[in-house]
């Protein structure tokens, strides 16, 4: 099968959504590697959001937050847990202002947080490489450690969830890493789509979406020699945006270039989110197994928007992503890709 025919979008046109002379176009899409659908109707963010509105009051959330906050300098040290010394001696990894330490409330048996900063509240253009580098490199090390000890623990994932809308229960700046036994289901399907990808047509299925991208220009925001930066064809999230390593499996083998290529996309994506009215989102990483290096399968991250954060806010989740596993999304990412483009 071409590549080409695979990204093909349907647009349908449907008279069900006609009101006082407006038709509305709805897009379904199909991921061209899994399949995961997505539907897009841009006007859905024009639509009504009756419990929100009014005096956005965030500054007094987040004062309110600070108080006895656990990760801020003068608590965390006293409030937050050790690793087990046959784990890690120090009890913690401490680089720059970043700080690693146990998951209190754990949903892996090797489950990770690390701070990214001592400020409470970071606004998006408000963090820097260095914070994300430093952060990167600690995590790094800690999925080593993890590995050392226990060798069926390859497979780490890198997360960042900020504020309360994207599911963060800590308001100040910080990530969690997991090493587990086992892919999550969607990485599986990633896994094993890329390397079927790979038996089919002889070819790597990442470094052919990247080429496409940059030809159509569509949904292209950039690149360099570590990683290429593009808005995702059928999103799973608004705004979605991947980030896609060359020649890079997995998150343990990032050198210092990539790393800090990683940061600075990163940094860059958070400054158009700004510049968008977004101050919530989601990070994750989907990285190969520790010690593998697949010919069919790259490293990738994926951040999204969510809902502004406010003290009263409409979630973008309902019952078509939690039940039905279908994306109902309401940015188009051509237009994401276009507004991005300039600042890389």
């Amino acid at each position: 099968m071409e590549f080409r025919k695979e990204i093909k979008s349907t647009e349908i046109l449907s008279p069900l959504v006609q009101f006082e002379s407006e038709v509305q176009l709805i897009e379904y899409r199909e991921d061209p590697l899994t399949g995961s659908q997505s539907r897009i109707n841009v006007a859905r963010a024009e639509r009504a959001r009756q419990a929100q509105g009014g005096e956005v009051k965030v500054k007094e959330v987040i004062e309110r937050t600070r108080a006895g906050c656990f990760f801020c300098p003068e608590n965390i040290v006293q409030r937050t847990p050790k690793f087990s010394p046959k784990l890690f001696p120090e009890g913690r990894i401490k680089r720059g202002e970043c700080l690693l330490f146990p998951n209190l409330y754990p949903f892996a048996e090797y489950h990770a947080v690390a701070t990214l900063s001592e400020r409470h509240f970071l606004e998006l253009d408000e963090f820097t490489t260095e914070m994300l580098v430093d952060n990167i490199i600690a995590s790094r090390e800690y999925i080593v450690l993890v590995h050392q000890k226990d060798e069926e623990a390859k497979y780490p994932v890198w997360i960042w969830n900020h504020l309360p809308p994207s599911g963060a229960s800590i308001v100040h700046p910080h990530v969690q890493i997991v090493v587990d036994r086992a892919p999550t289901p969607e990485l599986g399907r990633l896994l094993g789509e890329s390397e079927e990808y790979f038996r089919r047509h002889g070819r790597n299925y990442w470094r052919e979406l990247i080429e496409v991208e940059r030809e159509t220009g569509e949904r292209y925001i950039g690149e360099n020699d570590s990683l290429a930066v593009i808005a995702s064809y059928a999103p799973r999230g608004n705004r979605e945006v991947q980030m896609i390593f060359k020649g890079v499996g997995n998150l343990a083998d990032l050198d210092e270039r990539q790393t800090r290529d990683f940061a600075a996309a990163i940094v860059k994506i958070l400054h158009c989110y700004k510049g968008m009215g977004v101050n919530s989102f989601n990070l994750i990483t989907y990285s190969a197994p520790l010690k593998q290096r697949p010919d069919h399968y790259w490293l990738s991250a994926r951040i999204i928007s969510r809902p502004l954060f406010q003290p009263v806010y409409t979630s973008d989740a309902g019952f078509m992503e939690r039940f039905y596993d279908v994306w109902v999304i309401e940015t188009l990412p051509e237009a994401v890709a276009r507004e991005m483009r300039a600042s890389f």
